[in-house]
């Protein structure tokens, strides 16, 4: 398992990662933020998992089920065949809400011949501290732990369950199930019941698909991105997780390795700004709700990031006793990067609440609780963007005047003027107008510099820095101005590594990153294309898609030697930076496609 070959099922209440052999390696339940039940991925020996074993005369094939996240992973010898299919429950209730359980349910689909496996069943609840015990029950089989906490699973099947506990060899004769769940079932399940447990699940997850627009191209990479962003949000709350994980490293053996199951109002408000340029506003809506939820005073400063159940406190403590993936410790649970300042969250915040007034203006849910948001934001930006802060990248010491946190706040005070006067809230408008120009101003003369003829990092800066790629789509520059140009120019010089960008290159709190953040390579592509060099635009864009794993997911770097996946997995920011690429390049027809005659053209 090299290059983070796993797929996602879930429910937008938890996620589980799926190998391409069928073990499930990572999974917390309840909810997403839980502790794990399996947890290989973080420990190949102590971490817990639950497969299949077969003999080495099986071929294993894995992909989701067309339009929706439901994975299937097939394991045929020629004449013996079987397909497991597996999701976590999701579907519309007659009451008109969602049933969602903590579940995950695999079907068991019998194909031909007599199949034969070994269940590999080994929970480790708590994250793996102390014993999992394992009992077997009339009804299911128990999973217990009690040292550091209690807690337990349940195991329901319609095989064996002596076989299933022992791991001795099962033949397959028919259909069957297993079905591991976090409560004990009221009623027991059967086979028919996990049968229809899939059916309205592919079905809720095919109605979801079909509302997603589709382009000329890139339609495939497009609706796997929708798809894998839908279920890295929480519904409950609203929340919107930057990844399904915790510390995946961003290169193996180092230490940069964090817990990225929590809500970034950066990375959440990204997301919902594409997704509901897909069609799909009740995800913006519940993220709109989770954001008026978490300021109930009108001059509280935003945390960068919050808990999906709108925690504040984020205490980061590690896991000593796992190993890490593939040796990469320490592992980490919590994240004290909420701590932080970044100035840039206000803008991206605040592009948001435009695009949604822009789309329903005064019909917009909660108008007031939103136009309350904007005066309050407006009104820390003024107080604070003269002052340093950690940056996009959360430099984990010394703060500086970043040139993305200061574009930032311009986008804040440029959109909260937009909406002002879509509201005929005249009152405002002076005072703001003078305070944007003063930002813009400010960052027009210290954040350019003439020795490089470049935006760099910060004030005063030489170093070059992925996310100055950004001043374009906000607005902040023309893509056809010679210092947007010149910027993108000197960023794929000095970042730029066989097709693969650095964040940045000047050192940080752990030394020069030797992966690269997948994201930026996405911004660098699309870069390129709005300053009219599309065909490379669209050689990099598809050489980047090539990198992503079997089933078309994305981690959050890429290694620019072997280019295998690394850092928490899968990755919001990268999926939906994937997504504004190929909606972006989807009506382009290189010259080579002209030749060849072989792309649709409307």
């Amino acid at each position: 398992m090299n290059n983070l070959e796993y797929g996602i099922i879930g429910n937008c209440r938890s996620a589980a990662l799926i190998s391409k052999t069928g073990s499930i390696d990572w999974c917390c339940l309840p909810e997403f933020d839980s502790s794990s039940v399996f947890a290989k991925i973080l420990d190949e020996e102590i971490g817990g998992n639950f497969g299949f074993k077969v003999d080495d005369s099986y071929t294993i094939t894995q992909e989701y089920y067309k339009n929706t996240s439901v994975l299937k992973t097939h394991f045929s010898n020629g004449n013996d065949a079987f397909t497991v299919w597996d999701f976590m429950p999701r579907y519309y209730e007659e009451d008109g809400g969602y049933n969602s359980p903590p579940d995950i349910i695999r079907y068991i689909e019998y194909i031909k011949g007599t199949p034969k496996f070994r269940v590999d069943y080994k929970p480790k609840l708590e994250y793996a501290l102390g014993v999992t015990n394992i009992y077997v029950k009339e009804d299911f089989i128990v999973s217990l732990t009690d040292k550091e906490k209690f807690d337990t699973l349940f195991l329901y099947t319609s095989f064996d369950k002596n076989k299933v506990a022992e791991g001795e060899e099962i033949e397959i004769e028919s259909d069957g199930y297993f079905l591991v769940g976090y409560n004990e079932k009221i009623f027991v399940p059967t086979v028919n019941k996990a049968f229809l447990e899939l059916s309205r699940t592919k079905v809720y997850w095919l109605n979801w698909s079909e509302r997603t627009p589709t382009y000329k191209k890139y339609n495939k990479e497009i609706l796997r991105s929708a798809l894998t962003l839908k279920m890295l949000s929480y519904d409950k709350s609203g929340a919107v997780l930057a990844a399904a994980t915790t510390s995946l490293p961003e290169t193996i053996g180092e230490v940069r390795n964090w817990d990225y199951r929590f809500c970034w109002i950066r990375d959440a408000s990204m997301v919902i700004k594409v997704v509901s340029e897909l069609g799909h506003k009740n995800m913006a809506k519940r993220f709109l709700q989770f954001i008026i939820d978490l300021i109930p005073d009108k001059d509280e400063k935003l945390q960068i990031m919050y808990g999906i159940n709108k925690e504040k406190t984020l205490t980061e403590k590690t896991l000593d006793h796992l190993s890490g993936y593939k040796g990469s410790k320490p592992v980490r649970i919590g994240n004290a990067a909420y701590e932080q300042r970044q100035n840039d969250i206000y803008g991206i915040l605040m592009d948001v609440i435009y695009e949604q007034f822009m789309k329903f203006n005064t019909q917009l849910e909660n108008c007031e609780d939103l136009w309350t948001i904007t005066k309050g934001i407006v009104w820390v930006v003024n107080k604070h963007w003269r002052e340093t802060d950690k940056g996009i990248w959360e430099f984990r010491t010394e703060e500086k005047h970043f040139t993305f946190s200061k574009v930032l706040c311009w986008v804040a005070v440029d959109k909260a003027l937009r909406v002002a006067k879509m509201l005929n809230k005249t009152r405002k408008i002076e005072k703001w107008t003078a305070l944007e120009t003063e930002i813009r101003e400010d960052i027009h003369k210290n954040a350019w510099n003439e020795e490089v003829q470049a935006f760099t990092q910060f004030y005063g800066s030489k170093d070059m820095d992925a996310s100055v790629l950004l001043m374009e789509p906000y607005g902040f520059i023309d893509a056809k101005d010679e210092r947007y140009i010149n910027t993108v120019k000197a960023i794929g010089e000095e970042l730029s590594n066989d097709g693969l960008l650095y964040r940045y290159k000047n050192q940080d709190d752990f030394g020069l990153p030797s992966s690269s953040f997948t994201i930026c390579t996405f911004w660098y592509i699309n870069a390129l294309n709005k300053i009219g060099e599309h065909d490379k635009a669209v050689e990099l864009f598809e050489k980047l898609l090539s990198y992503s794993n079997h089933l078309g997911l994305f981690s959050e770097d890429i290694d620019f030697k072997t280019k295998r996946l690394l850092g928490n997995f899968p990755q919001a920011y990268s999926h939906l930076a994937l997504i504004e690429t190929a909606i972006n390049l989807s009506n382009y027809i290189t010259e080579e496609e002209q030749i060849r005659g072989n792309v649709r053209q409307d």
